[in-house]
């Protein structure tokens, strides 16, 4: 499997706590922040649930 690049885009103000305790998870936690993850299931899941606060790229 690759790779997947998280990076948050937007706050979590006004966020519930579910978005923000995924976010946390994901080791993100501040605008501009960028994080390595293994590409599988339960990552890509997580990056679903928060797709409109960050963006994503695929690596090989």
């Amino acid at each position: 499997m690759g790779q997947i690049v998280v990076r948050q885009e937007r706050s979590l103000i006004s966020e519930p706590e579910k978005i923000r305790k995924i976010v946390k998870a994901l080791g993100l936690g501040r605008i501009g922040k960028s994080v390595t993850h293994k590409d599988n299931n339960c990552i890509r899941g997580m990056v679903n649930k928060v797709k409109h606060l960050v963006s994503y790229e695929l690596k090989v």
